[in-house]
């Protein structure tokens, strides 16, 4: 038995020698064949295969998704700002009963900047400050303080803008910490809403969003011994320069901070820093610079956009990106956050490139349709809807007169309701916010100014995942009805008082007639004039006797579809659309009414 296996031992490895030869004679043949292939191979054919160059005008914009990527988007980070009296070179000699009680209006009315205040922000939980986190352990200020926010600047709870020292360390790589506390909003919880959905979508820029609890001790007066709760509030990353580089940016770019701008030219402000008649103030009441000041390219935009001899299509392929322009007026119409028409959006240029983008700020309007229902508030009505929203910025207008961007900006909506926005995805989302927020919302001090009940804010909850489709329903009945337009300040000749207002536009070319409408009130129940099926886009009436009148103008096309003006009457319960109101005085002159939107 042992030599049977000796002997088959021995067949095996002569085997497995012979196997082995073969190997290497294979091997050897193949070698030979490979040299001979080679030996036939032209340079064509060894050729290394490249991609094409990018060009840089032709870059999408995307996000730095790794950001995100430890987000725990319902946790609460609790700070406790300890605010002290500083010094009047930094302009931080002020008390905390001061920094609360102006606006940015009163701050105008002065002529002086924002007053500030010393503070020390320390990191933690609602045990105390912890170790390893931001002003552990520090007793000296380490930051300054003031009121953030423009209309918001006059709300009673206030938002916060704490900015750290230099070498003062920072908060998650950020210096700069907005506390937004979305008093005109009953969820609290929209702008983050809107924020952790588009970290989601390709196509968009988000930012980065934390829940803040926030506690205040006061030195300024010498009686705080103990710190306030001052409630929830959410935090909101600033997109300056150290943002841009977070977030993949070119922080030597071109960035501003849309305050109130339809992309006119403005001649008369919008100027180089060179420029002897250039008021840094003035332009920044446009366009708020966060980051280089050289304007060269924004007034070469500006310039083209404002050319009706440059075709649209052209100046798009030119100055801006497609894919990010339609989305994000996508993202603003399914959303409803109507309030960025002319603000309330960043645009952003890499230096070397001639491209400009759109970057969402602000979305704390969104969403709000249900709530303002319930609240029997008007707005967000009429035009403040789909397209129609954006045709008084003469950019949008532009684009939107445009059948390829209008096909671009109608599949953007539809990936974006489909695959982004839907109702299950909100209802998910918004049922973990409201578990976090809805219990500092109904206790002190945010209970003080909550504009809900609680059965109602569940009502809203319940409501906010189906308001996509609503908005998508209200976008399409937008593109059937011709656009609303300006009407103009009356005026007195031959006796006559005229009234005239800016042609409307309708996409399908269909005729367009108005019914103009003048009464001594803005509900229109004193009606002292009126006409339909007006050709032109004027007329004439006899003079009023001296008092307060409204004029109100609709335009309606051939497939019944109506549209108001731009202008409206505010009142306490909100917007009155399309109505102008004005003043005869007794000796036949006319003072329009000015309503200054803060």
């Amino acid at each position: 038995m042992r030599k049977y296996k000796k002997a088959a031992g021995l067949l095996a490895v002569s085997l497995v020698i012979s196997m082995c030869s073969g190997c290497v004679l294979d091997r050897e043949k193949s070698s030979e064949s490979q040299a001979g292939e080679t030996a036939n191979l032209t340079d064509e054919d060894t050729e290394i295969k490249k991609a094409a160059k990018q060009d840089i005008n032709e870059v999408h914009l995307r996000d730095k998704d790794t950001l995100y990527e430890n987000d725990d988007e319902t946790s609460v980070v609790t700070m406790y700002l300890t605010v002290s009296r500083g010094n009047v070179s930094e302009n931080t000699d002020h008390s905390w009963k001061e920094i609360n009680n102006y606006s940015v209006y009163d701050y105008d009315t002065m002529g002086v900047e924002r007053y500030q205040a010393a503070a020390l922000l320390q990191v933690g939980d609602e045990d105390g400050p912890q170790q390893g986190a931001v002003g552990y352990g520090e007793t000296a200020p380490n930051a300054t303080v003031q009121v953030r926010g423009q209309t918001s600047s006059e709300n009673t709870q206030k938002n916060y803008k704490i900015e750290l020292k230099k070498n003062k360390g920072t908060w998650r790589g950020q210096r700069t910490i907005n506390l937004n506390k979305h008093m005109g909003e009953g969820m609290r919880f929209r702008n983050k809403l809107a924020y952790d959905l588009m970290k989601k979508i390709p196509q968009m820029l988000s930012l980065r969003t934390q829940f803040v609890h926030l506690y205040v001790k006061d030195n300024t007066d010498g009686t705080s011994d103990s710190f306030a709760d001052y409630g929830l509030y959410t935090q909101v990353e600033q997109l300056n320069k150290t943002g841009m580089k977070a977030h993949g940016l070119d922080s030597n770019g071109q960035l501003y901070k849309i305050n109130s701008f339809e992309f006119y030219r403005y001649e008369d402000v919008i100027k180089k820093e060179d420029d002897a008649d250039y008021d840094q103030k003035k332009f920044e009441k446009y366009l708020e610079i966060k980051g280089n000041s050289d304007h060269s390219k924004l007034i070469e935009m500006l310039d083209t956009v404002n050319d009706y001899s440059i075709p649209i299509d052209e100046i798009l392929n030119q100055y801006f990106d497609m894919e990010n322009i339609t989305y994000w007026m996508a993202y603003q119409i399914l959303t409803g956050n109507v309030d960025t028409q002319n603000r309330n959006t960043y645009i952003y240029s890499p230096l070397n490139s001639d491209t400009w983008y759109f970057i969402s700020w602000d979305n704390d309007g969104s969403f709000m349709r249900t709530e303002y229902q319930i609240r029997q508030f008007a707005d967000q009505g009429s035009w403040e809807s789909g397209i129609s929203n954006y045709w008084g910025n003469v950019l949008f207008q532009r684009c939107l007169k445009s059948q390829t961007f209008r096909d671009k900006l109608n599949d953007a909506i539809l990936d974006l309701k489909e695959n982004y926005l839907t109702e299950d995805r909100l209802a998910t989302m918004i049922e973990s916010y409201k578990s976090v927020v809805k219990s500092y919302a109904y206790s002190m001090p945010d209970q003080m100014n909550e504009p809900l009940t609680e059965e109602q804010y569940e009502q809203v909850a319940a409501a906010i995942p189906g308001e996509v489709e609503t908005n998508y329903q209200l976008y399409l009945e937008s593109l059937e009805k011709p656009m609303p337009f300006y009407i103009g300040v009356p005026v007195i000749e031959d006796n006559k008082l005229k009234l005239i207002w800016d042609v409307s536009y309708d996409l399908d070319a269909e005729d367009i007639t108005y019914t103009v409408e003048v009464a001594r009130d803005y509900l229109f129940q004193d009606v002292i004039y009126s006409s339909e099926n007006q050709l032109l886009p004027e007329m004439e009436m006899d003079v009023p006797e001296a008092g307060q009148y409204f004029v109100r103008v609709r335009a309606g096309n051939k497939s019944g579809y109506t549209q108001d003006a731009f202008d409206y009457y505010v009142t306490d319960s909100g917007k009155n659309y399309g109505m102008k109101c004005f003043y005869v005085t007794e000796d036949d002159q006319i003072e329009e009414d000015i309503y200054d939107e803060k």
